[in-house]
């Protein structure tokens, strides 16, 4: 068996094809694999992580060198506006993640499995799993839930697919949850993320995401777990961390968590260049003349001619 990707290396579904259409930047750091990820936390090495779920957004936070690409489940409400990330369907993630695939090089690429995508029967959970590496190029998958989950990460991992784990604030637990809380604020709940993280480590994750628990908690959790842990509102004590593209740039339109730092505000850029296209179209500055195209001049010529020769005729009638 050769040790070579028969792609050549070339970002998935570019086989064949030049990588990079003429005048784009060909990324030349290392690709990013669940080794490095590991490599990262037993060097003490932050992890940086950022969602992204078209080729655009992707293609800036790869060569901006980001380690882990999330084409999250947030895309439900961040680009498809749903109320939150339960309605969001696999068709949907498999379209996002085959766009973003296409843009991205060195960064590992991480596919969200929806709510209801691997919930009632494991079988159908390996089966999306598998779809999403298939069909879509992602590299992993990311399963929300912590002991509940291991039988079923067993058997993704027997198909050769990657699991990033997540526990803490799941929002696809969000009735159960009773609403986005903060969880493992009191001893029961602590113990029960310290299992679960073990559980989920035990089980073969290659990383696990901590969102929404206590600093003190998510310190304790990546001292215990030899995977790497990221957090997102977890505080900087973890191996890691991951946010939402649409938070740190201001496209989410509303108020963020507290755990957001914003970096940009592309809502501000892209009104005011929306706004300056509306006036000056309707001011007819917007196109110039510099800014249109024009007859070669012996083409001119012989229209202007023919336009003389129409209005010549007009005025003899």
């Amino acid at each position: 068996m050769s040790i070579i990707p028969s792609n050549g290396g070339q970002p998935w579904g570019m086989e064949g094809k030049s990588a990079r259409p003429t005048g784009q930047v060909i990324a030349i750091r290392p690709k990013v694999t669940t080794s490095t990820i590991l490599e990262k936390k037993q060097r003490h090495e932050p992890i940086t992580c950022l969602t992204a779920y078209d080729y655009a957004t992707a293609r800036l936070v790869d060569q901006a060198g980001i380690d882990m690409v999330l084409v999250g489940d947030s895309l439900a409400q961040v680009v498809l506006g749903y109320e939150n990330t339960l309605p969001v369907t696999m068709e949907e993630m498999l379209h996002h993640t085959r766009a973003t695939r296409r843009a991205v090089c060195s960064a590992m690429l991480i596919a969200d499995m929806p709510f209801g995508a691997y919930h009632e029967d494991e079988k159908e959970g390996v089966h999306n799993a598998v779809r999403f590496v298939k069909e879509a190029g992602a590299e992993a998958v990311k399963l929300e839930g912590g002991a509940q989950r291991v039988g079923l990460i067993r058997r993704v991992l027997d198909a050769e697919v990657p699991v990033m784990g997540h526990i803490g604030l799941t929002p696809q637990s969000l009735h159960k949850m009773g609403g986005y809380k903060v969880q493992g604020k009191d001893f029961s709940g602590i113990e029960r993320l310290v299992k679960d993280a073990i559980a989920l480590d035990r089980a073969g994750v290659f990383s696990i995401v901590l969102e929404g628990v206590p600093r003190e908690v998510a310190a304790m959790i990546t001292r215990e777990v030899s995977a790497p842990t990221i957090g997102i509102g977890a505080g900087p004590d973890c191996d890691g961390q991951v946010l939402v593209f649409h938070d740190i740039v201001n496209l989410t339109f509303s108020e963020p968590a507290k755990f957001v730092r914003r970096y940009g505000d592309a809502a501000a850029l892209i009104s005011n260049a929306v706004h300056q296209f509306k006036t000056d179209v309707e001011s007819g500055s917007y196109p110039s003349d510099a800014e249109s195209y024009h007859l070669p001049k012996e083409t001119r010529a012989e229209l202007e001619a023919i336009l003389r020769r129409k209005e010549l005729k007009a005025y003899a009638k």
